[in-house]
């Protein structure tokens, strides 16, 4: 099979597909992988690396779209690049459908095959391809609330850990899975007062195993959530349902409670936002304000560290692009994980919760795959 890799388009994107490490298991395996010029520059892979791992490089994205079976990618393609898939070709990358219906009918209208990292699937009910970037996620929203907490970006003048006799930043996570629990550990580990608001008893237990104390849980009702924005200084949204819309958990009204300069950090925008005054930003303009209140909500946050976001990355996916490579179609027929991530096929949506959240008929996978 032919793979190729385009460079990434999106926004402030540098993260790239394959790094070549992975280009190199993928010619061992006896395919042919074509890389466009520059696509690894974000990770300071030079065209020179990729030729030495075995790719051929190509000069444009078009050259890449149109010579390959099966792209690989890291952000959802941008309306320059569905246009350029076809009926046939295999589509291994995010694409977070439920929130962008344009994107939806463009790959539906395409005829791909679109198999998303985010919906893939492991034997204790995880996503694999999903954790990498979720931790990075979890550990940057971290960093950008600890500099928009600083006053000449707008925000309380506050130092995350304090100093001594100098209360530390009251930060808040809502959602205690993975991206949630890198979350509360960097704010641990710079010294904040952190409080976990999740709505599965059993996850609490296990983070107030896994803090020590360090970190206060709550069990997350409306009460809650109402009460613990009052005192807030930071809010991460971390809120996950795999391949559905986030919920909207912060309202408006609730923003009128906050405290002036508080910051809210949406780790879910790429689902839509979980706060009610979320809408997507970039790493060059992150933050904009509603009501005092600070909002970061950069839709591609790992990809202000391209290098360590990409090779995270490529450790997850190259064993289930490999799959998809040495095997086609059959690959998503034999493995029912890799079929969890199947959005799309052939013009139908094969992902319930899309299906849903886009308001179009669902087709089961492997009804589709027939």
């Amino acid at each position: 099979m032919r793979v190729g890799v385009p460079k990434e388009i999106k926004n402030s994107e540098f993260r790239v597909g394959l790094v070549p490490g992975s280009v190199r298991e993928y010619v061992q395996n006896g395919h042919e992988v074509l890389i466009q010029t520059g696509a690894g520059a974000g990770i300071k892979a030079s065209d020179a690396d990729y030729e030495a791992a075995g790719a051929k490089i190509a000069p444009d994205a078009k050259t890449v779209f149109a010579s390959s079976d099966m792209i690989v990618k890291v952000k959802e393609p941008q309306p320059s690049e569905w246009v350029q898939l076809r009926e046939g070709q295999i589509l291994y990358t995010y694409l977070h459908l439920a929130p962008d219906p344009e994107q939806a009918r463009g790959l539906m209208e395409s005829g791909v095959t679109g198999v998303a990292y985010e919906t893939v699937t492991d034997a204790h009910g995880g996503l694999p391809l999903l954790a990498p970037m979720s931790e990075v996620a979890g550990r940057l929203s971290i960093q950008a609330a600890a500099y928009a907490l600083t006053a000449h970006q707008g925000g309380r003048g506050l130092l995350m850990g304090g100093v001594p006799g100098v209360l530390p930043a009251k930060v808040m996570v809502i959602g205690g899975g993975v991206v949630g629990t890198h979350a509360a550990r960097m704010a641990v580990g710079l010294g904040a007062d952190v409080t976990i608001l999740d709505r599965s008893q059993r996850r609490l237990a296990e983070l107030d195993e896994l803090f020590e104390g360090r970190a206060k849980t709550r069990y997350s009702t409306y009460e809650a959530l109402d009460e613990e924005t009052h005192h807030a200084d930071v809010i991460v949204g971390a809120v996950l349902i795999p391949g559905a819309s986030a919920p909207k958990l912060v309202t408006r009204p609730m923003l009128k409670g906050m405290k002036e300069g508080a910051v809210l950090v949406d780790v879910a925008i790429d689902q839509g936002g979980c706060f009610e005054t979320s809408k997507a930003t970039t790493h060059e303009d992150p933050t904009y304000v509603v009501d005092d209140v600070l909002h970061y909500c950069v839709a591609n946050m790992p990809g202000a560290v391209p290098l360590t976001s990409s090779h995270a990355l490529n450790n997850a996916t190259l064993r289930f692009g490999l799959m998809l490579a040495n095997k086609g179609l059959d690959a998503l027929r034999e493995n029912s994980h890799l079929r969890d991530g199947l959005n799309v096929h052939r013009g139908k949506v094969t992902y319930k919760a899309v299906s849903e959240a886009l308001g179009v008929d669902f087709t089961p996978a492997l009804e589709a795959l027939k």
